[in-house]
Formats: structure tokens, C-alpha cells, sequence
């Protein structure tokens, strides 16, 4: 069966996430966006682990399910080198064995801890109970893993089991890197509240032969891995190198002519689309065989909000929101399978930026060093299709 699946997100405990990053939440907005299995997040945590226990009911093998959602035990740990994993565990006795046995000093108070375990280490410790264990955004410039390491192999030092993506890149980006081969490639929101336009942002359309860890787990394994869905990696908030304090893109070799400081006294921070210039081994994307295709799509409320120039949580924007959701059945069914004309009846401009999307013909200011990039359109800035890269000659 077809599953959408978001696998890295946190709960009410990690620091700066909602406090109603709850799984009562959770559970009916999930359904809304269009997902049937959601990670859930923190699975380290104590606190949130004996929430998940009195919530939920346990489906079997790894899967516990609340108001006809389903879910499995997730965590993202930072380890060694301020990098993150995303692991997902067997069931609620291995998470609260794995959650004593982590060294770490603050697991009982955020719900992403924080251990001086490396890649290597943590890879052994997970291993040992059946888990499966990736690099969380692997390429971002604060947490990635490849933002300390040129290769995967130098981190954990055996094959891991999946690499996330991150918002900044997509497939066409990380397929330069020969060694990414041999590896499935997970798109997941990393949300941090409950809004559909967090859930599921980025989701996996994965294959498995029934709802249950042992079934992701060989989907995993034969790369059964169908569709990966994702935002259009200009829109990322590292995908180009930029002034974390004005924004500004700068050209990367200039950012290191300057001790990656900018000329407002900001640091500069190297993005995504550079590091991967660096380690890349091919200028075209080399996809394996096994690849499955990368669709860019964006949240439907922040498409709204775009178009009609509102806060995602107005009530112009959420009204359009669900009317859509409520004519159509779920988020992901307007963005990727509802006819155009039939959205068209309902409101000409969503549907001409959904088209847009359909098509690849959406143009963007890239985002950069911590801002999200900006959606143009063909009314609207057409002298600034995008924002000059700073250079030696406007520094």
C-alpha cells in the first residue's frame, strides 16, 4: 500500500515548538494535510513518552495510532560536532531503554537532546536495538552532517539507513554526490507545530506491505521509496549563502575573503547550494536507477497567503484553506492530484500558482541565511527575478 509519511518532526518538549505539539493534535491535522503515518518526534523524551502511551493505542510492531492516525517512535538526537540524527525505533520498551542508556545532560528537559555520542558511536548504540538511523537535514550549514564532514562514511562509519534531505535541497541537488548512490533519500517537514502548513511540508510517499516498523524497515532496505515531496530548495531558509543578520546574499568565495563576516557586522553562513558544490562529484545530477521523482510543491495555506498577501493564520487565508480542503479531502490532494479546472471553480488565483508549481514555472528570490525565500509572480517584480548576489564589486 502507498503511505505518505513524515518521519522527522518534534513534540511539545523540544525547545522552540508549540505547546500544542500534542498527539491529539497532531493526529487530525495529519489527516487533513493528507498523511497516514507520522513520526513522533522526541521519542527519547520521558515525559512525552508517557504521553504517547496514555493517548494512544499500540496497532502491533511498532505502530501507535490515535483518531485513525498512525504513528512511530522518531527521535532526532545532536550528537558530537552539534549534528543532528533522526532515528526511528522499534517500539515504546526500546525507546525508554535507548532514552537511559543515552549519555546526555538535558534528555529529561528538551525533547531533541543533545549527547557527546558521534555519528559512529550513536550508530553502534542504535544498532544494537534494531533502530534505524540517518543524518537529520544532511547538508544544512549549523547541524548538517556534511557540514563537518565530506563524506557520510566519515561520520557514522558504516552505511546508514537513509539520508533527510533537509528544506534546502532536493534530489537533483544531493544526486551530484557519487557516494549518495547507495542511499534512500527521505524528504520530512522537521515541524515544530501542528499547522498543516508545518506537517507535512515535505513528505515521503513510501510503499510498504503493511502499516508496522518491520515493513518500513524492508522499505527502507529495497528502496521502496516511491516519491519524495518537497519545497522548491530556493525557498529554503540556508539554501544560499547569506548574512544572518541582513540577509544579504553574498558570493561564497568572497563570504571567505572576509572571514565569513558581512559588511552590516553580521555573520555570513555558507549554504546549502554551495557545500554542495563542494563535495559534489558530478555538475548533472546522476540519479540510480532506484531514484523515485522529486516533486516541488509548497504548503497550501502559505501559497494562499502569497497570493492574496495575508498572514498564513488569517482568516482569509484559513476560510480559503478550508473550503478547498473540505471540497477536495486533504491538502495534498488539491496541491498534487485535483484537476485544475475543478480548483479554478473554486478560485482562479490559487489555481494558476498551483499550475505554476505543476509546471515548474514558478520563479523565486532564493532564501539565505536563515530567511525563507519569496514566491514571484508575473505581476509582481519583474525587475528583481532575483536579488543580486553581493560580489567583489558591490561588497
Amino acid at each position: 500500500m502507498l503511505v505518505n509519511a513524515d518521519f522527522h518532526v518534534h513534540s511539545c518538549f523540544s525547545m522552540a515548538s508549540s505547546k500544542d505539539m500534542l498527539i491529539k493534535n497532531m493526529a487530525p491535522k495529519s489527516k487533513l494535510k493528507g498523511l497516514q503515518l507520522l513520526g513522533t518526534g522526541d521519542a527519547f523524551h520521558p515525559g512525552w513518552l508517557d504521553i504517547i502511551d496514555e493517548t494512544t493505542e499500540y496497532s502491533g510492531d511498532g505502530i501507535y495510532t490515535f483518531d485513525d492516525m498512525d504513528f512511530v517512535l522518531t527521535t532526532e538526537v545532536e550528537g558530537k560536532n552539534r549534528i543532528h540524527h533522526v532515528i526511528i525505533i522499534p517500539d515504546m520498551d526500546i525507546a525508554r531503554e535507548l532514552s537511559q542508556k543515552l549519555p546526555s545532560k538535558n534528555k529529561d528537559i528538551d525533547g531533541r537532546p543533545k549527547t557527546r555520542l558521534d555519528g559512529a558511536e550513536l550508530f553502534e548504540l542504535v544498532k544494537e536495538y534494531d533502530c534505524l538511523i540517518g543524518p537529520a537535514h544532511a547538508f544544512t550549514p549549523w547541524t548538517g552532517m556534511y557540514k563537518s564532514y565530506d563524506s557520510i562514511y566519515d561520520c557514522y562509519e558504516k552505511k546508514v539507513d537513509f539520508v533527510e534531505l533537509g528544506l534546502s535541497a532536493d534530489t537533483f541537488m544531493a544526486d551530484c554526490v557519487e557516494e549518495l548512490k547507495d542511499f534512500p533519500f527521505l524528504t520530512n517537514s522537521d515541524a515544530h507545530s501542528p499547522w498543516p502548513h508545518r506537517l507535512g511540508r515535505e513528505f515521503n510517499q513510501i510503499e510498504l506491505e503493511d502499516m508496522s516498523f518491520s515493513s518500513i524497515k524492508k522499505a527502507f532496505k529495497h528502496k521502496d521509496i516511491k516519491a519524495n515531496y518537497g519545497l522548491i530548495p530556493n525557498l529554503g531558509k540556508y539554501h544560499m549563502t547569506a548574512c544572518t543578520k541582513c540577509y544579504k546574499l553574498i558570493d561564497p568565495l568572497l563570504a571567505k575573503e572576509n572571514r565569513m563576516k558581512c559588511s552590516c557586522g553580521g555573520t555570513i553562513k555558507k549554504g546549502v547550494d554551495f557545500r554542495i558544490s563542494e563535495i559534489a562529484d558530478f555538475n548533472e545530477p546522476h540519479h540510480p536507477d532506484f531514484r523515485p521523482k522529486y516533486v516541488h510543491l509548497m504548503p497550501l495555506a502559505e501559497l494562499i497567503s502569497t497570493v492574496y498577501d495575508k498572514g498564513v493564520t488569517t482568516k482569509t487565508v484559513q476560510g480559503k484553506w478550508q473550503r478547498l480542503v473540505d471540497e477536495f479531502g486533504t491538502e495534498i490532494d488539491v496541491l498534487i492530484n485535483v484537476s485544475l479546472d475543478s480548483i479554478k471553480r473554486i478560485d482562479q488565483n490559487i489555481a494558476s500558482v498551483i499550475e505554476s508549481f505543476r509546471n515548474n514555472s514558478i520563479d523565486v528570490i532564493p532564501g539565505g541565511g536563515g530567511q525563507y525565500g519569496k514566491i514571484l509572480f508575473d505581476n509582481e517584480l519583474n525587475d528583481k527575478k532575483a536579488e543580486k548576489i553581493t560580489t567583489l564589486d558591490n561588497f
